[in-house]
């Protein structure tokens, strides 16, 4: 148990902050997920015994939250909302034009598996479109010139990290 050596002092203090172990399903899911890049069927049972649950329950709860990953993601997951408010704002396009930038479809990962892009809907930054969540941080009011730059930051400091 990988989580459990390593994390041990984090997920007590976790543990501290619910009434039982069951109620922090959700925090150790986002800390599967930032450990391993995904929450996989082994990261789903890792968790399931820290929270003594069946891992039935874990994998219904990391299926239903869109926030949680079950299949692997590049270093930066890229997602556009292009929902209709920011569709009318220009998503859609903007959306097709980071696709062809990285040379991906949707949900796709770049080769070198440093980006994941997929369309969400509504991330609630409807004035800031177009925009997109990176690794669950805003970025808002971007054209492609931006975010070329953005992309090229991006690389640089996974190359940096790798």
């Amino acid at each position: 148990m990988a989580l459990v050596e390593k994390y041990a002092e984090q997920i007590q203090k976790t543990f501290a902050k619910y009434p039982d172990k069951r109620s922090a399903v959700m925090p150790m899911l986002h800390l599967a997920q930032q450990e391993y890049g995904w929450v996989s069927p082994e990261s789903i049972q890792e968790v399931a015994d820290i929270c003594e649950m069946d891992p039935t329950q874990v994998k219904s709860i990391a299926g239903f939250y869109t926030m949680y990953s079950e299949n692997p993601k590049g270093k930066y997951w890229l997602q556009v909302c292009t929902d209709l408010a920011c569709a009318l704002c220009g998503a859609d396009q903007y959306y097709e034009d980071l696709k062809k930038e990285l040379g991906v479809g949707d949900g796709g990962t770049t080769e070198d598996g440093v980006f994941t892009v997929e369309h969400v809907m509504c991330l609630a930054a409807c004035d800031k479109a177009p925009m997109m969540q990176c690794n669950f941080h805003f970025v808002e009011k971007l054209d492609m010139e931006k975010t070329r730059e953005l992309l090229a930051q991006w690389r640089a400091e996974a190359a940096q990290q790798a």
